[in-house]
């Protein structure tokens, strides 16, 4: 083991001296303040600024309205944008990387075609139906951090039965109607739910993103749902990587595109009978915990952060390769039309 974790240290290394230091500035909806401390969409940016940082590359995470740098006027090299609540735009100069995590329906054709240098879509058939000659938009999964998100026990387990990790966000959640519908012994953490169903349920309206893990590690099954929008366009929670990948089994509601790591270990239902017959104890069908841990392992291989960063990374490196090209040949363009004036 000792002699593999060198290997692979050392394989790391030589990858990282190859490459060159670039400044990123990864841009996401999250508000400045307070308030952005506990949207997913930070979390989904530390975790892959994390990553880009292992490679080498600096990386600031900046908040909706915020740019926050050692010195005002530095520059950008790339600028990947997760595309959430707000409209992107292209900053001048820089490698621009589009990558719409959510929230589908709010970007518009106008966005798509402007000048990206790539752009990536968390569902493959989204960017296929939004493809456009000159502008495809590819495939980018959402990503967990295997470190975190690990089936390894900690001691900090937390034992539920039926769990469900979320706020309210302004409606009642099909996926907690159903399994209070059900009958399910269900735990809450999340807040703005006493509108909606009894506060019985719910254990604390906030859960530290540090805990999350071991919260997922102590359920017996984890309960996942996504925007109808999200859904209907292929969009997979980043839940299920996370939950997945710390070797929970998960109920989700039904979704395009579930990769085919997730094997068993996800399962969809539709209507609160198969709802409780998938939370029944003896249903059958879920995989034991060799499964659950092979399922795991597969997850932190294939959806990792760090097979994120390699995978910008590189198409950034490309972006930027082209880009000096044509500004080297719009040089020589100049130079020879100046020779060709002073003749």
């Amino acid at each position: 083991m000792l002699g593999e974790l060198r290997a692979r240290a050392a394989r790391r290394w030589s990858i990282v001296r190859r490459r060159p230091r670039l400044h990123w500035a990864i841009a996401i909806s999250a508000p400045a303040g307070p308030a952005g401390e506990v949207w997913g969409d930070l979390y989904f940016a530390d975790d892959l600024a994390a990553s880009l940082r292992r490679r080498g590359q600096v990386v600031h995470v900046d908040r909706l309205g915020e740019r926050i740098r050692p010195y005002p006027r530095m520059r950008d090299d790339v600028v990947l944008q997760l595309v959430g609540l707000h409209r992107p735009l292209p900053v001048e100069g820089a490698v621009n990387l589009l990558w719409v995590i959510s929230h589908p329906e709010l970007v518009t054709d106008e966005v798509l075609v402007l000048d990206w240098d790539v752009r990536y879509a968390a569902s493959s058939t989204w960017g296929r139906a939004r493809s456009r000659p000159g502008a495809p938009v590819l495939p980018l999964l959402q990503a967990t951090d295997p470190e975190r998100f690990t089936p390894a026990p900690s001691g900090d387990e937390v034992g539920t039965d039926v769990l469900f990790v979320g706020k309210t966000r302004g409606v009642h959640r099909a996926v907690v109607r159903d399994a209070v519908e059900a009958g399910a012994d269900l735990v809450i953490y999340g807040d703005g739910w006493g509108e909606y169903i009894d506060l019985r349920y719910v254990r604390a309206e906030f859960l530290p993103n540090d805990q999350v893990p071991a919260v997922y590690r102590g359920a017996r099954v984890v309960l996942n749902d996504h925007w109808p929008e999200m859904a209907e366009a292929g969009f997979v929670s980043n839940r299920l990587f996370d939950a997945v990948a710390a070797g929970a089994i998960v109920v989700s509601d039904r979704v395009a595109g579930l990769p085919d790591e997730f094997g068993a270990s996800v399962r969809v239902y539709q209507g609160v009978d198969e709802l409780r017959a998938l939370l029944d104890p003896d249903a059958p069908g879920w995989p034991d915990r060799a499964a659950r841990l092979a399922t795991a392992a597969a997850v932190a291989r294939e959806h990792s952060f760090d097979r994120r960063a390699d995978e910008l990374l590189e198409a950034a490196l490309a972006a930027r390769a082209v880009r000096r090209g044509r500004q080297r040949r719009r040089s020589l363009r100049a130079a020879a039309r100046a020779r060709r004036t002073t003749a």
